[in-house]
């Protein structure tokens, strides 16, 4: 049964506690499902990644079905501003995933970035999971 003070994670498929981030990450898991179409089992939660001797934990990683990161999200509550040291976070999980998408979000404020070469560009909509998996293959 469901309870106040949490979600259920889809991608873990448990209850997890019901913070500001948690609510940021079930709602962008719903939007990569329903409007990039997205299957669910092509996400995973909370994936854990070494950068160095750092362990981190990139809150959504979208998949290919061969097994390739396609996109890393980096999800923060909503009083955190998407800025350069968000970016930079997710661009250490990209280092190590080297997925052709970042997403940042903190719920009120989303930003799309498509790897371009070497760099990334600004996307100004979400894209498809078919266009993920088409610039997966570039």
């Amino acid at each position: 049964m469901p309870e106040a003070d949490k979600y259920f994670d889809p991608l873990r498929r448990k209850w997890v506690a019901a913070t500001p981030e948690e609510r940021v990450r079930q709602w962008f898991i719903g939007i990569l499902a329903e409007k990039a179409g997205v299957p669910v089992h092509m996400m995973m939660s909370e994936v854990p990644m070494n950068y160095g001797l750092k362990k981190w934990r990139a809150d959504i990683v979208v998949w290919s079905p061969g097994g390739n990161a396609l996109g890393i999200v980096e999800c923060k509550r909503p009083d955190i501003p998407i800025d350069a040291s968000v970016a930079a976070q997710a661009l250490r999980y990209h280092a190590v995933g080297k997925a052709g998408f970042i997403f940042l979000t903190n719920g009120t404020d989303t930003h799309v970035f498509k790897r371009d070469g070497e760099g990334f560009k600004t996307l100004n909509r979400l894209p498809t999971y078919t266009e993920m998996k088409e610039q997966c293959r570039q």
